[in-house]
């Protein structure tokens, strides 16, 4: 099932996906680290500390946002990381928090879609993605552009929301997610179906052993998983 943010709209889902993230990136950052109560920077650590013991000197950071994921990605001292993002907004709000921190010289941004890159193929060492996975229109043929960019024995990173299963933090995860994000999300960033959208992108995307199997459908050799917080959030690693 195909979840879009503007159900009015006929467009594409890849075109209301850019129109939603250029119309939140003001507050993005912001609304992340709030409404995650500031976890989502712990579990960004733990990817990284996964991705340190593979090949890394460059790193694509596909829907990189607003930069946060390429920021902690320096820590494993790359010489160069490509941060790649639909949004135009997000991407120049990225682009300044680059600057301020003087990453600059080591963090470059482009725009484009992540279903067709404009990179050669096995041009780098290593994928990162935060939360973005599942927002891809043909989710298969993202994971395959994954698969074409990376050198051999490289790695993607992947780091997604996913549902925990058990009680109480199901029933907890649930009530939070589905009643209490959306209205606080969609006041505060002044998009009435951003954080509407995100929820239901996230209990239609096909987490768990069903993501592990589409990453080896598109031609990754192996792919493990390592569940976060209850199970609210899974990091990915499928290695080409």
């Amino acid at each position: 099932m195909t979840v879009k943010p503007y159900k009015e709209s006929e467009d594409q889902k890849k075109q209301q996906v850019e129109q939603m993230f250029d119309n939140i990136a003001h507050k993005y950052d912001f609304l992340n680290h709030f409404l995650s109560l500031g976890i989502d920077k712990l579990w960004r650590r733990k990817a990284i500390r996964m991705l340190s013991v593979f090949p890394h000197n460059s790193i694509l950071d596909v829907a990189t946002g607003t930069g946060d994921f390429a920021v902690a990605a320096t820590r494993l001292s790359p010489a160069k990381i490509t941060g790649f993002d639909l949004s135009a907004n997000m991407i120049e709000v990225g682009r300044q928090k680059v600057e301020k921190l003087g990453l600059q010289n080591i963090i470059q941004f482009v725009k484009g879609d992540s279903e067709n890159m404009p990179f050669p193929d096995a041009s780098y060492d290593s994928i990162t993605v935060g939360f973005g996975v599942r927002n891809f229109e043909n989710l298969e043929k993202g994971l395959a552009e994954f698969h074409r960019v990376l050198k051999k024995d490289g790695v993607a990173v992947i780091l997604e929301f996913s549902r925990p299963r058990y009680f109480p933090m199901k029933q907890f995860y649930n009530f939070y997610f589905l009643h209490i994000l959306p209205r606080v999300g969609n006041k505060i960033s002044k998009d009435k179906s951003a954080y509407s959208y995100l929820p239901e992108s996230v209990m239609a995307f096909p987490d768990d052993q069903d993501f592990l199997g589409i990453l080896k459908k598109t031609g990754f050799k192996s792919a493990t998983q390592k569940r976060l917080t209850f199970g609210i959030a899974t990091i990915y690693l499928a290695q080409k």
